[in-house]
């Protein structure tokens, strides 16, 4: 089964930007670090493990629990949650040489017999009903076309009781910031295919959550831990992006672009910890 070339989503991950991008810098990962006060700001990877370490305190699922990496990339967070977590981690994601290197590096990890990944689109999962007792995704559900029908399945195929964990963006309202953040926010939005992240005004996600089912909805604000890593970019990609401009190639340099406007309106964004869990059953 090879990646849908006609997914915006696997176009926007296919370009020789991205694979290059986050690989220099990031080692192939496909999220942000976490900061705290007096941490490097270009220490990238030691903040990249800071926020895989508060995805598995979120989860705070026992040693041995079974959860669902939603988009699991190349596998980093599915080893880091299994390695210092003791968690069983199913991968799953649409690009075909993401998987293919995620399950590279959970060999030469050791970690085989704890992590497994699956080329899957998580808008259609096949797996059973009640199958995890965890669930969650690093930056993934922007991508979504429909995020309600992920949360559906999400909700389908965790156990009663189980965990819910997302790290996700959300947005000032249209109506409440100038047509320039406006113009920025939906062009890279557009070209980095995340049309969910176009809707999701500061609320909307969790009212998505609570809406599907879920209980216990809360919400976390760690933007200030996160911006150290997106200053690094920008300060990277501004002459970059200044070029591309004035050759009017911008959506050659997609990244770029994200990292200088998204610094330059960082007021009207904020990172968040989204967490919930499916009801007990009665």
């Amino acid at each position: 089964m090879d990646s849908d070339q006609t997914n915006p989503v696997v176009n926007y991950y296919n370009r020789t930007e991205s694979k290059v991008g986050y690989q220099v810098f990031l080692g192939g990962t496909k999220h942000f670090g976490f900061y705290n006060k007096g941490d490097r700001m270009w220490s990238f990877r030691a903040a990249l493990r800071r926020m895989e370490d508060r995805l598995g305190e979120s989860l705070a699922l026992p040693r041995g629990s079974y959860v669902l990496d939603a988009g699991c990339g190349m596998g980093d967070v599915a080893s880091r949650l299994a390695d210092k977590f003791g968690l069983r981690v199913k991968g799953i994601d649409i690009l075909d040489f993401n998987v293919s290197e995620a399950q590279k590096r959970v060999n030469e990890r050791g970690l085989s017999d704890r992590v497994s990944v699956e080329l899957m689109d998580y808008s259609n999962l096949s797996f059973e009903d009640g199958t995890f007792d965890g669930v969650y995704t690093m930056e993934t559900l922007v991508h979504a076309s429909s995020p309600e029908e992920v949360l559906r399945g999400l909700f389908r195929v965790l156990k009663p009781g189980g965990r819910l964990v997302m790290f996700e963006y959300s947005r000032d309202p249209q109506a409440a910031v100038s047509a320039k953040v406006n113009y920025a926010f939906a062009k890279v939005n557009e070209l980095s295919a995340m049309p969910s992240f176009q809707r999701f005004d500061h609320g909307v996600l969790e009212q998505l959550i609570a809406a599907t089912g879920f209980e216990k909805v809360a919400v976390e604000d760690i933007t200030a831990n996160m911006l150290p890593m997106v200053h690094g970019f920008s300060i990277i990609g501004w002459v970059p992006y200044q070029v591309a401009k004035w050759l009017n190639k911008t959506h050659k340099l997609v990244n770029a672009m994200s990292a200088v406007e998204f610094w330059k309106y960082r007021k009207h964004f904020r990172y968040n910890i989204y967490t919930a869990c499916k009801p007990e059953e009665n």
